[in-house]
């Protein structure tokens, strides 16, 4: 049954605003007015579909949503949604009450109505996951494809269970990741903008004070002054030249041969590298274990998870491992081939063919891979935290000596 959102009014004139469902406009409004409400606005829920009308969602709906409107679920509020759609369905609480619960609860009117358009496609006999697949930009190919697997198996309520402690894990990592390359971060542009500041401006003015002295300034004073000129007459150039460089370098990136090229080029950096090597790794059989938990076929299930891949070299990797299995290999040799992949998980892409649990397996690799990520990534900032203090000083204090040497010269001079 399709859905409407409305704005009425009660009988104590305050304003009420909701989602309702009707088969027609008016049909909302009639219940409306038996409710003892005043209707003022009735519209169809955007991109709810109204059944049996083809073409719902070409003409407005989610599917053609403006590319600069933000998108309704984050990765935090999907997260929250998916586990909260768990929790309902494994208590044995029908999915279109969930559904309508929620819809209920949602504190925000974008997410009330997406909700809501999810709900009456269910209520019209769609599947949960078809559902799902008329909002792509809000759930993606391996949501639906991982919950699709869930209703075809009758196991719905543990599979959003599973598809929520993937979501978590993945979010998790994510954050460990930022907070530990954050702080780094931070010291890198105070030392930048503090640096800038001495070189363009107080250097500068201190060497006036010396302008008029017939006498040659020491050779550090006359270097800083020279690098003060440049920033001071071509910085702006200069940041202007990298701005370009950034974006010729995206429009570069964005061919499939350039960027695959590059990213191989990523993976072979000494610190960078195995540390992006892992973090995709674990991503790819993290989505893998899931998926083949949930009864996707294995197949499938490569596509998918070679589909999360940031890195396009390790994702022509997973596409090659795929035909090779496609065509008869066990998951393990094939991955064995692709040297781009640590050797872990390979290893118990094995352990799982031979114990017959595959899932689980590759769920314990994810684990360790990324508890070696995570190690990894707070090796390279404690690393990072000292030696990037150390430059700053270094370079501060460079700044200093050319500022102070020619004054201790004038000292000498005066004794």
């Amino acid at each position: 049954m399709p859905a409407y959102t409305f704005e009425a009014i009660d009988a104590q004139g305050q304003t009420r605003k909701g989602v309702i469902d009707a088969e027609t406009a008016k049909a909302a409004r009639s219940t409306l007015r038996a409710q003892s409400l005043v209707p003022l606005l009735v519209e169809p829920v955007k991109g709810g579909g109204v059944p049996g009308a083809a073409g719902t969602a070409k003409r407005g709906g989610w599917k053609n949503i403006n590319i600069y409107t933000s998108r309704i679920f984050s990765t935090t509020a999907l997260t929250i949604w998916t586990r909260q759609v768990a929790g309902l369905v494994s208590s044995g609480l029908p999915l279109e009450r969930a559904l309508t619960a929620l819809s209920e609860e949602a504190t925000d009117e974008r997410q009330r109505n997406l909700v809501a358009s999810l709900r009456s496609e269910v209520n019209s006999g769609s599947t949960f996951s078809k559902a799902l697949s008329q909002h792509p930009r809000e759930f993606s190919d391996i949501y639906t494809a991982v919950i699709g697997a869930g209703e075809q198996s009758g196991n719905l309520g543990v599979v959003l269970e599973r598809l929520a402690d993937d979501l978590e894990e993945r979010q998790a990592l994510r954050g460990k990741l930022i907070g530990a390359m954050l702080y780094p971060a931070i010291v890198t542009l105070i030392a930048i903008v503090i640096v800038m500041f001495l070189v363009g401006y107080v250097v500068p003015q201190v060497a006036n004070v010396f302008a008029g002295s017939k006498r040659a300034l020491p050779l550090l004073t006359v270097v800083m002054l020279g690098i003060s000129d440049v920033v001071k007459n071509y910085g702006w150039l200069a940041l202007l030249v990298l701005v370009a460089g950034g974006i010729g370098a995206k429009f570069l990136l964005a061919n499939e041969a350039i960027r695959q090229r590059f990213d191989a080029a990523v993976l072979t950096l000494p610190l960078v590298g195995p540390l992006a090597r892992g973090y995709n790794a674990a991503r790819f059989t993290g989505t893998l274990a899931m998926l083949a938990g949930a009864g996707v076929p294995i197949l499938k299930a490569l596509q998918a998870a070679a589909e999360t891949l940031g890195n396009q070299a390790m994702r022509a990797d997973a596409l090659d491992a795929l035909v090779l299995v496609r065509e008869g290999a066990p998951l393990a040799s094939a991955m064995a081939q692709k040297k781009r992949f640590p050797g872990l998980v390979s290893m118990f892409s094995r352990l799982g063919e031979q114990t017959g649990q595959l899932p689980v397996m590759l769920q314990r690799a994810a684990q360790q891979l990324s508890a070696e990520v995570q190690r990894r990534a707070f090796a390279l900032a404690t690393i990072l935290e000292p030696l990037l203090i150390v430059v700053m000083g270094m370079v501060v204090m460079l700044i200093v000596l050319a500022v102070l040497l020619p004054i201790i010269e004038l000292n000498q001079l005066v004794r």
